[in-house]
């Protein structure tokens, strides 16, 4: 009988072990769940409030029913959204310099089980909410601030989808800031004013491919890229660096170390169709003794008509035109045509057409060049290519001050003779094919003053 009941005893004292160690199994892998699910939940209200800033920006925070408050990390704005059971609160929180604000998101999930008293990460990741201990709305808390910048439309002085050949001669990049005073919001000559030319005229694409970047013998002023898996090759001649390494003439042949990378990976938003009020089709005019044939004032226009877009074009007034090329018309100039943009007047074409090119001496003759600086005179001539525009030709030897953002299309830049041709502002399209003699010149306010694409993660900290 004793050694029944000792057995039994044992058996007993072992099966209540083994359900204690189950249930504390239990215990942890439920919580170890609801621990992981806050995540997605947390990461909900980071995207909320990406979303918020890419469409109202950091003006207009107060939209679409985010309210002003405060909060141990500051003022910001408010929003709480319920995910069935869960729910997640984040705040905006607007920092100086502006362009860099802080999302602060907590995510909350119903705890699975009454919280342990044993202290521990698990226990010290719970918040009471509105209950007690045990109550249904007790809840699992994880929390990150996150840091934010700027994403601009326009990075770095060339930008691609897919692959970039830069086989001219006498091809550069580099960098200056319209909006240095020290430049007259002009390009700087690089002999009677040197401190005014950067290395910030970065060169990057997408592409994972063998030869994703095939510099020749370009001297880049600036940082290379490629996506992940994608490689640069280089000529004898050719060098990429910071400003000392690309002007001490001791590095052909090669890429300062830390300058190229192999971690591109952007999305590029297709461009859409713009709104448009007027029709406009080739014409005759003269203007204080000059023949035009589009002259546009203030406004939004579509082209129309079987000639397209072609000829002399004038931008007057002291704001913005928007023109749109629609896919069955034509873009072409060529000779000595021009697109003649006043001072004070900014153009945004928006092309449809398969292809558009520029040839012989035509030219963009962008007429805002401030001094001293008050804007980015490269933002007067923005062009925007639709899905449908495959192909920009730039084949002429005029220079050229403006932005290019057509991401389904492949650019051909050739500046023909013996000349060296000088592109101020910014590219991103497909594919970028260089000939001729270029230098290429980016302007560092587009980061800042351009277009932009929305707001990054640049750090993001749990807290």
């Amino acid at each position: 009988m004793t050694v029944t009941l000792l057995t039994a005893l044992i058996i007993g004292f072992a099966l209540a072990s083994y359900l204690s160690l189950v249930s504390s199994q239990n215990v942890s892998t439920m919580r170890s769940l609801a621990w992981n699910s806050a995540v997605p939940i947390l990461e909900a209200g980071v995207e909320e409030a990406l979303t918020h800033l890419k469409y109202r920006g950091i003006t207009n925070l107060s939209a679409d029913n985010w309210t002003y408050t405060t909060t141990q990390y500051g003022a910001g704005y408010f929003k709480k959204r319920s995910l069935g059971s869960s729910y997640c609160e984040v705040f905006i929180l607007p920092r100086n310099p502006p362009l860099t604000p802080q999302i602060y998101s907590a995510g909350y999930v119903p705890a699975p089980l009454a919280p342990s008293s044993t202290p521990g990460m698990i226990l010290g990741a719970v918040t009471y909410g509105d209950g007690q201990e045990g109550s249904a709305n007790f809840m699992i808390r994880r929390r990150v601030l996150v840091d934010t910048e700027q994403e601009a439309m326009f990075p770095g002085a060339m930008t691609a989808e897919g692959q970039i050949n830069l086989m001219g001669n006498n091809i550069t990049t580099d960098s200056f800031n319209s909006m240095n005073p020290a430049t007259g919001g002009k390009l700087p000559d690089p002999v009677t004013k040197p401190n005014e030319v950067h290395d910030q005229g970065d060169v990057a694409t997408n592409s994972e491919l063998i030869n994703s970047l095939s510099m020749g013998n370009a001297d880049i002023m600036g940082h290379v890229s490629t996506g992940p898996g994608g490689t640069i090759s280089i000529g004898p001649q050719g060098v990429a660096g910071s400003k000392p390494w690309v002007q001490s003439g001791t590095h052909n042949g090669q890429i300062q170390p830390t300058w190229s990378e192999d971690d591109m990976n952007v999305d590029f938003p297709a461009v859409a169709i713009p709104s448009t009020t007027s029709s406009v089709s080739y014409g005759s005019y003269n203007v204080s003794g000059t023949n035009y044939n589009f002259v546009l004032g203030n406004g939004s226009y579509q082209v129309i008509g079987s000639g397209g877009l072609k000829g002399n074009v004038l931008v007057m007034g002291n704001g913005v035109t928007t023109l749109y090329v629609p896919s069955g018309s034509s873009l072409s100039f060529s000779g000595t045509d021009k697109i003649v943009i006043a001072p004070g007047a900014t153009l945004k074409l928006f092309v449809g057409c398969e292809t558009a090119s520029w040839s012989g001496q035509a030219s963009i003759v962008n007429q805002n060049i401030s001094n001293p600086p008050k804007d980015v005179g490269a933002l007067h001539f923005q062009y925007y290519g639709l899905p449908t525009n495959t192909q920009i030709n730039m084949t002429g030897n005029a220079s050229f001050t403006g932005v290019i953002y057509a991401p389904n299309a492949n650019l051909k830049l050739g500046g023909g003779g013996s000349n060296d041709y000088d592109l101020v502002g910014s590219t991103v399209t497909k594919t970028v094919t260089m000939n001729g003699h270029m230098n290429f010149h980016y302007d560092e306010a587009l980061k800042d003053l351009g277009p932009a694409l929305g707001y990054v993660v640049t750090a993001w900290n749990e807290l």
